[in-house]
């Protein structure tokens, strides 16, 4: 559901770029509290994996194909406030490198896939674990539910900002009609994909998946014919802690350069929902050339390189790590400034520095010496 340049007038791409904005700083002070030292280094392999699995279109009709958003997905593995940056750096990447989503609409598609995506499936997601059994079946279920209910809404969000600022003349209602009815089908194979990953992750290490957290049921033991809670274990240590996060980080990041440099060659070659919708209403005919058409990754090929497998998949892998360092830089640096914040000095220079803004003027504070 790339967005590209001429399908939104200026006007409003200018105003959904400073919506965007607005909400990257609000996520920015959002994701120091969700990025501790379990979240901070899976977000950037977050990243990285929503922008191989993107590259994965797959049929959902006859002519049409439909990608991951992948906005449910990351708000359940590493918060909300980190899903939308986990999408916007992705976002970016794509729309810089690859050609990819206009730059005049990179708030638009901002705003319509992380903004939307994450706030429509990640309450959807909390008020399904809460009221369903505490188990890893439910949790499973509660990703499904909130990804599939993401996409059409994402859908209808793109229709609203095509209703208000659209650059052809086609009649809103048939624009929704088709945007929301190839999107549910999108959403499907979207909440199997989010399903999927959540599952996978959370059967190897729940407490990665930040969505889950707090919903660990206490494991029972049975003392003289009565059910009681068993001791809590005690915090793993640092180091087999630091290892464990090691192994997670180093599979995901090989599952995401296996996808996008090998799977994606059989990705359907088929227009997506938006593409499709785009042609079949009238929607692309102003459709304007992107900026970076002549990169030398546009079109996820590398310039220069004839076989199609090959130009492919190092486009893939080049992208992942791409990805993957600009998505970790972004998060070690919010997690830096999460724990300047924190740390004894900062918490207690304001403390320190009280005594002397409550003494008189012109005179030294009485520190109790003679």
């Amino acid at each position: 559901m790339h967005v590209p340049d001429g399908f939104i007038d200026a006007p409003t791409s200018a105003v959904t770029g400073v919506v965007a904005a607005g909400a990257i700083a609000v996520s920015l002070r959002g994701a120091r509290r969700e990025l501790d030292e379990r979240t901070a280094p899976l977000a950037g392999l977050v990243a990285a994996f929503v922008f191989a699995v993107q590259m994965l279109n797959f049929p959902v009709a006859a002519g049409t194909s439909g990608h991951l958003l992948g906005g449910a997905l990351a708000a359940i593995l590493v918060g909300p406030f980190t899903g939308v940056l986990c999408i916007s750096v992705v976002l970016l990447m794509q729309g810089v490198l690859f050609a990819d989503g206009g730059l005049t609409a990179l708030g638009v598609n901002i705003t319509d896939m992380a903004i939307v995506g994450t706030a429509v499936a990640y309450p959807v997601f909390r008020g399904l674990v809460k009221v369903l059994p505490r188990t890893r079946r439910s949790v499973t279920a509660a990703s499904f539910v909130a990804a599939l209910v993401s996409v059409p809404a994402a859908a209808l969000a793109f229709t609203l900002l095509y209703w208000i600022g659209g650059t052809t003349d086609v009649p809103i209602g048939k624009v929704a009609t088709a945007m929301i009815g190839v999107h549910v089908l999108i959403g499907v194979g979207e909440a199997a994909i989010t399903a999927l990953t959540v599952g996978a992750v959370i059967a190897v290490r729940p407490d990665l998946v930040h969505g889950a957290r707090g919903l660990r049921q206490r494991l029972k033991l049975r003392v003289g014919g009565d059910l009681v809670d068993a001791p809590a274990a005690g915090p793993v240590p640092a180091p087999a802690a630091r290892a464990a996060h090691r192994k997670v980080w180093a599979a995901g990041l090989v599952t995401s350069l296996v996808l996008a440099g090998f799977v994606s060659f059989y990705a359907s070659a088929s227009p997506d929902g938006l593409e499709k919708v785009a042609a079949d209403q009238g929607i692309d005919e102003k459709t304007e050339e992107h900026a970076t058409a002549g990169s030398p990754l546009a079109d996820y090929g590398v310039e220069d390189v004839d076989n199609a497998r090959l130009s492919g998949g190092l486009a893939g892998v080049i992208g992942v790590g791409v990805t993957v360092v600009a998505g970790s830089a972004v998060f070690r640096a919010v997690r830096r400034r999460r724990d300047a914040d924190t740390s004894p000095a900062a918490v207690e220079a304001p403390a320190a520095a009280a005594p002397a803004a409550d003494a008189p003027a012109g005179r030294k504070p009485n520190t109790g010496s003679v």
